[in-house]
């Protein structure tokens, strides 16, 4: 058994670490810290835990953490995982980080985003992970950068059409919708009930959102020259879910047939994506509590656009589900393993 420790149990990120973890048969969760709620059982915080993980929530010092376990995933913010993250690792420790400290590979371009970065030694260390980009790469890694949501969805559905290249890279438009949990659980007026419920609106218009960069930073390697997106996300009133619709102008000698192949030739094998038939199109609560990533596409043959749209739940296949996904790769188990949940409906 892998003895696993979850650093910042207390987010949405972290309990649904917590929900996959307790189920999988090659793990056993030896730690969960949490400063906020420490002596508490987690249970106590979560209820829906009950029974199946009464850890206490525990805030120990660094050799205290190190000695509890030999995996670890960090569900903390950026700053705090570039502070804690290198200590795992001069210990021996593999390391899964859900914060953004460590997905941006150029330093300069993650300090005009974020902060200074005090451990930049480790950028280059840590694999990006995205299982169906990346595979090889994460099984050989020991410090995994895990994507962030909103790229999680725009990256799986632009893959095919850019490493092929059957788009106009410089005509990508990513109009993204999110559940409030993207928010984190941190009490804040814009994610209070009567702030969100009956509502729909954009947010962080005009190329201002801090995932930009991560996007494009990927969507560039597939594409093997340098793309600037037009990305907008949207706060949506439900808990949970993504909802993508990425535009694009399609190059000449792509019908629905060719790029069909691409698609298929891509994912076919892939355990969590889901490539949907025509005219049937992704929705949130057909995703909702899995690691699946549904995908289908149209073409608007009067514009010459391609339309992709995706589906993920932000906190399984858009952070956790992924992370433990990563661990199952690194640590050579069966990649769908704890993971085989069929989305909640309704």
């Amino acid at each position: 058994m892998l003895n696993v420790a979850i650093i910042g149990a207390s987010g949405y990120t972290g309990v649904e670490l917590a929900r996959i973890l307790c189920n999988h048969p090659e793990v056993q969760l030896k730690l969960i810290t949490s400063r906020q709620f420490a002596g508490q059982p987690l249970s106590q915080v979560f209820p829906s835990l009950r029974g199946k993980v009464d850890l206490v929530c525990e805030n120990p010092n660094i050799d205290q953490l190190c000695s509890s376990a030999d995996f670890f995933f960090a569900a903390v913010p950026h700053k705090t995982a570039m502070d804690l993250v290198p200590q795992l690792r001069q210990a021996g420790k593999k390391v899964v980080d859900l914060s953004a400290d460590f997905r941006i590979k150029d330093i300069a371009v993650y300090e005009k985003w974020y902060q200074p970065h005090s451990s930049g030694q480790f950028i280059g260390e840590a694999v990006y992970g995205l299982p169906e980009l990346y595979r090889q790469a994460i099984a050989a890694a020991s410090l995994i950068a895990n994507p962030g949501c909103y790229p999680t969805s725009i990256i799986l559905g632009l893959a095919p059409l850019l490493k092929a290249g059957a788009i106009d890279p410089e005509t990508i438009i990513a109009d993204s919708k999110s559940g409030t949990s993207g928010a984190g659980r941190s009490a804040q007026v814009g994610s209070l009930f009567c702030e969100v419920t009956d509502g729909f609106r954009a947010y962080k218009v005009g190329g201002t959102h801090r995932h930009t960069p991560e996007i494009e930073q990927e969507l560039s390697l597939l594409s093997g020259a340098d793309i600037k997106i037009t990305f907008t996300p949207h706060l949506l009133p439900i808990s949970r879910g993504i909802l993508s619709t990425v535009y694009a102008r399609l190059k000449p000698g792509f019908n629905r047939e060719a790029v069909d192949d691409l698609y298929h030739d891509m994912y076919a094998d892939e355990p969590f994506v889901r490539l949907l038939p025509p005219g049937t199109l992704p929705a949130t609560q057909y995703v909702r509590g899995s690691n699946f990533c549904d995908i289908a596409f149209a073409i608007d043959e009067r514009t010459g656009r391609i339309i992709v749209l995706t589906a993920i739940d932000n906190i399984v296949k858009g952070a956790a589900g992924q992370a433990v996904q990563n661990m199952n790769i690194m640590c050579g188990f069966a990649e769908t393993t704890g993971l085989e949940t069929i989305p909640l409906f309704p």
